[in-house]
């Protein structure tokens, strides 16, 4: 026996009911929770479907859909962090690589001069403003594209609110700046080390709130052939 449409209408409802927000994930368990229920009702015809349906939800366990909630979110963090990665690596080869070297050098040079501290300070705080900025401006994006859409991705939301979460640990980690003692700055290594790490973080920052989201279509369509904004 095959499910019917308002059937299959009332596992998506049921898997909302459950706390599975996105649209991705809830057709995947639906689709198993169908072939469960048609598995069922081959040995055991007389059950309803909401019995059926009860019978096949068991097999998830105690924790219900959050176990396979969990793993679905560790497998789109990994690829999230995959587009970055790729991302990150065409800035080390020609042309980006002239931009990556001029950022280098032009932050080495200032935390050369006797004006490093407050050079590096004025660095992150502009990274500051502009993580803050993109953050709200992402954050809007991403409520008119749900609008239009009517629907929740996985990905999508990864894409258009993980970058944020950087905008609070800036936040956090910015104090930490001030305490640093002007007698650091005379070391080679450490200025280096510091140009090295603030050229990666801009670089970071640049592609997770500027050009990842820029290719948001490109990348969900490849993820997901049944998404159409």
């Amino acid at each position: 026996m095959k499910l019917t449409q308002p059937q299959i209408q009332n596992l998506y409802a049921f898997t909302r009911q459950h706390y599975v927000e996105h649209y991705d994930l809830q057709t995947e368990l639906v689709d198993h929770l169908a072939n469960d229920i048609e598995s069922v009702w081959q040995t055991e015809t007389n059950l309803s479907f909401e019995e059926a349906r009860d019978q096949a939800f068991k097999k998830f366990g105690v924790f219900g859909f959050m176990d396979v909630l969990e793993r679905r979110q560790k497998a789109m963090n990994k690829r999230y962090l995959r587009y970055l990665w790729t991302e990150l690596k065409q800035w080390f080869t020609f042309p980006k690589l002239i931009t990556t070297l001029a950022l280098f050098f032009g932050i080495y040079l200032g935390l050369s001069t006797i004006f490093a501290k407050s050079f590096l300070i004025g660095l992150f705080v502009i990274i500051c403003v502009f993580t803050i900025y993109k953050s709200i401006q992402l954050k809007r994006q991403f409520k008119q594209r749900k609008a239009l859409s009517n629907k929740k991705w996985m990905l999508e939301e990864i894409i258009f609110k993980q970058a944020g979460a950087s905008a609070i640990i800036l936040l956090t980690q910015l104090p930490q700046w001030y305490n640093f003692s002007g007698n650091i700055f005379s070391y080679p290594y450490i200025v280096l080390g510091l140009s090295i790490f603030s050229t990666l973080f801009c670089l970071w920052m640049y592609i997770s709130f500027e050009v990842i989201p820029n290719k948001a279509e490109q990348l969900l369509n490849e993820t997901y052939p049944e998404f159409c904004l």
